[in-house]
């Protein structure tokens, strides 16, 4: 049996607490997207082919679940503190990892270690955010996380690409900024106020999520609509660079980070935008975007358009946004109580597996078929998968699900 106790000082107030925390979530997320526009050029000096480049960045996506299965539930037996400190301290020695590489094994190692350290922290800090709002709003909480999520990755991308461009050693001065605000959240975090300590012994196993058989209806919903919209990010995130040099005609570093930023930060903001949907509303209006931006992304593939590229990507990034806004609110909503955690757990795998998974079997692809006809065939299953997802959101509306949804937006107004 574990004993909980209050933190027995608080050091900060608790606007500041949260704010720490919610900056974690976004560093995080913009240190995993800043290796991105040189993934291309480390390709080129070391000679390693896509199916490797996109090995590399899958690496990432299965250290997220590793750390997620095995220690998701750490900061609740030790406090949200101390895991938070080493998290911060594996992402400084990673991104020292980038800094020094000298080869792909190099990254391999960067990524891998990138991975478990962002597992541990967005586990801990999600928690720690709900545990820290001012006013104890999970809506209001959940927003922040997606928002501040979308428009780190985009900010990672852009920023470091920029850097790349236009500053001396490129390959070095983007992870320095990294390490540099990554300290200071480590300075922060050591004055934060731990809400929850447990005395408890810790058990490192793996904890299998497991999904109860009455939502799982909501559950397969709202993962058919994570896989079409996680699978494109991850797709983004480590071949679009490449692909946007093709269609720019350039070698710019650029044109890359300006279509992740088009597609992840467009998906922060049209949370912002639309945060007052019901969820299944969302999941609707989310994959109908969504299939509309990859249909208009394999068109400008096909006519090797980099403005409709572009305006797709936009697109693209909404629906992404709105969709798993909608989604991750079906869930949470529809998790009985006391299996929130377990629950919660399940589609977390279910994201960072369609974040990997997709990414290595493109990345085996491109070489038989070149990368804008893999981009044109993954982009044409996720609109099938997009307008599945609206069809199956509308049809549990029609079946009854109105009321419900009703329901669930007043329980977050």
């Amino acid at each position: 049996m574990s004993v909980s106790v209050l933190a027995p000082a608080r050091r900060l107030s608790s606007p500041l607490d949260f704010a720490l925390v919610a900056g974690i979530v976004s560093l995080a997320l913009f240190a995993s997207a800043t290796p991105t526009p040189l993934y291309a050029d480390y390709a080129a000096d070391w000679g390693f082919s896509t199916p490797v480049l996109t090995a590399v960045y899958a690496v990432y996506a299965i250290g997220v679940l590793s750390t997620l299965l095995l220690i998701g539930r750490l900061s609740d037996q030790v406090g949200r503190r101390p895991v938070l400190l080493g998290a911060l301290g594996a992402l400084l020695v990673a991104i020292v990892l980038f800094m020094v590489a000298q080869s792909v094994a190099w990254l391999f190692a960067a990524r891998a270690l990138q991975g478990l350290a962002t597992g541990a922290a967005l586990g801990a800090a999600g928690a720690a955010m709900l545990d820290l709002h001012p006013r104890g709003d999970a809506t209001q909480t959940g927003l922040v996380n997606g928002v501040g999520s979308a428009l780190g990755l985009g900010a990672g991308a852009a920023i470091s690409s920029l850097l790349v461009e236009e500053a001396p050693d490129p390959r070095v001065l983007p992870f320095v900024l990294v390490f540099v605000l990554l300290a200071v959240l480590l300075a922060g975090t050591l004055a934060l106020r731990d809400p929850v300590q447990r005395i408890a012994a810790v058990r490192l196993r793996p904890q299998w999520p497991a999904v109860p058989r009455s939502i799982r209806p909501q559950f397969v919903l709202a993962s058919l609509g994570v896989i079409s919209s996680w699978s494109i990010g991850g797709l983004y995130l480590a071949l679009s660079p490449s692909l946007a040099t093709q269609l720019f005609d350039t070698h710019s570093h650029l044109a890359g980070g300006a279509t992740v930023l088009a597609m992840a930060g467009t998906g922060g903001l049209a949370q912002l935008a639309f945060h007052r949907l019901a969820p299944r509303t969302a999941m609707w209006w989310g994959s109908l975007l969504l299939a509309a931006g990859m249909a208009g992304t394999v068109a400008a593939v096909s006519a090797e358009s980099a403005g409709l590229f572009l305006a797709a990507s936009v697109v693209t990034g909404a629906g992404f946004g709105v969709g798993f806004m909608g989604a991750v609110r079906l869930i949470s909503t529809s998790a009985p109580l006391e299996q929130r955690a377990a629950v919660m757990s399940a589609f977390y795998v279910v994201c960072y597996s369609s974040l990997s998974v997709p990414t290595l079997i493109a990345g085996l692809a491109v070489p038989e078929l070149g990368l804008e006809k893999t981009f044109r065939i993954f982009g044409s299953i996720v609109v099938v998968l997009g307008l599945a997802t609206a069809v199956g959101a509308r049809l549990r509306s029609a079946g009854g699900s109105r009321l419900q949804d009703r329901v669930e937006q007043a329980r977050e107004a």
